[in-house]
């Protein structure tokens, strides 16, 4: 089975992320964590870690890694070293092991940073913008504002949705996960709200009209 990367596994979304991973049946997760107190919750699970602090050099953390998901995030408090230059560095490592294909979770607004996130969102885009420039195979996955209300699968997806809003984590994990194939949304952004129809559908769709 495929190894994944998962930056920011240790957080919300991320933990999300590596069950969802640990369940498919087809890849095998590897968690990105900054100390070895963060190893115990995955090997409780017998779930792979690998030693990396996006503030620093992680081009080891992509050896014998077929592909990236980054949901790691500074929650605000260091969005140049983490949110933007952390991203461009495990886009460097991947770059370096030329990775099948790298999943990067952004943000709606991202493409066009304005407003009390305009420093996030700038971040967001210049990583976005970082990644689209590398000559990796990529999707960017821009959600509204996530919750943590329980996940219905459920979503809706367009390259420009025009309109804003709230999203379960655990769907916006889902839909990072399905994003891993090489022809969904390959080179591509779009963004995603809680909606009607099923991640499995709405991203193949995508893979259609993209």
């Amino acid at each position: 089975m495929e190894k994944i990367l998962v930056a920011g596994a240790t957080g919300t979304t991320g933990k999300k992320i590596i069950d969802l991973l640990n369940k498919s049946g087809k890849f095998t997760p590897v968690a990105m964590v900054r100390n070895e107190s963060q190893q115990s919750q995955f090997k409780k699970e017998n779930i792979e870690t690998v030693m990396g602090d996006l503030s620093e050099d992680v081009s080891h953390t992509t050896k014998g890694i077929d592909r990236v998901i980054f949901a790691a995030g500074s929650g605000g408090k260091n969005v140049y070293d983490i949110d933007q230059e952390g991203a461009k560095r495990l886009i460097d490592a991947s770059k370096k092991e030329r990775i099948k294909k790298f999943v990067m979770l952004s943000s709606m607004g991202a493409d066009n940073p304005q407003g009390e996130l305009k420093e996030y969102l700038q971040a967001k885009q210049n990583a976005d913008q970082y990644l689209d420039i590398s000559g990796l195979t990529f999707t960017i996955v821009r959600p509204g504002t996530l919750n943590n209300e329980e996940g219905i699968g459920k979503i809706k997806l367009s390259h420009k949705l025009n309109e804003r809003g709230e999203i379960p984590r655990w769907d916006v994990a889902r839909t990072l996960v399905k994003s891993l194939d090489n022809e969904v949304a390959k080179n591509q952004s779009f963004e995603i709200l809680r909606g009607e129809t099923s991640v499995e559908e709405a991203v193949e769709n995508f893979k259609v009209l993209s």
